[in-house]
């Protein structure tokens, strides 16, 4: 083979196997950051994978809300009005953080917890976040119509 032809061939195949790995390497930082949504329901009935990231939504239950004293962490239970789940933090949570409205929690299940890295709000009187307001029609609640 001509030597001109071979350096050719040898250039476009590190350019192949680098474009490869780079693909190769995007594809990987994004599947660590999917985060798929399940319902309270679905996290009580085992459809969660344990230890992977995850959003959780659903409707604090009244009551549930328990601060310790001496930290920041916090544990209540999140609902669909079907099932409940737990869910702990450690953090300061959202001025509009409340009992009885919609909340999205980040973070991942383990031991049938949600351990929540971040917990969102509601923004105002009457928003609910779209996958729990989904999951609490499902369930065939009139407050979330």
């Amino acid at each position: 083979m001509n030597p001109k032809r071979q350096r050719k061939l040898l250039l476009i195949g590190v350019l192949v196997l680098g474009i490869g790995v780079a693909v190769g390497l995007a594809m990987y930082a994004m599947r660590q950051n999917i985060n798929l949504f399940y319902t309270p329901s679905q996290l009580a009935n085992g459809e969660a994978p344990s230890g992977q990231r995850i959003q959780a939504g659903g409707l604090v239950v009244k009551g549930t809300v328990q601060r310790d004293p001496k930290s920041l962490a916090v544990t209540f239970m999140i609902s669909d009005l079907k099932k409940q789940v737990p869910v702990s933090y450690t953090g300061i949570l959202p001025d509009l953080f409340k009992e009885g409205t919609g909340i999205v929690a980040n973070g991942e299940f383990v031991n049938g917890r949600v351990e929540a890295e971040e917990i969102l709000a509601k923004h105002d009187e009457n928003y609910m976040p779209p996958q729990v307001k989904q999951a609490i029609d499902e369930a065939g609640h009139p407050k979330a119509k």
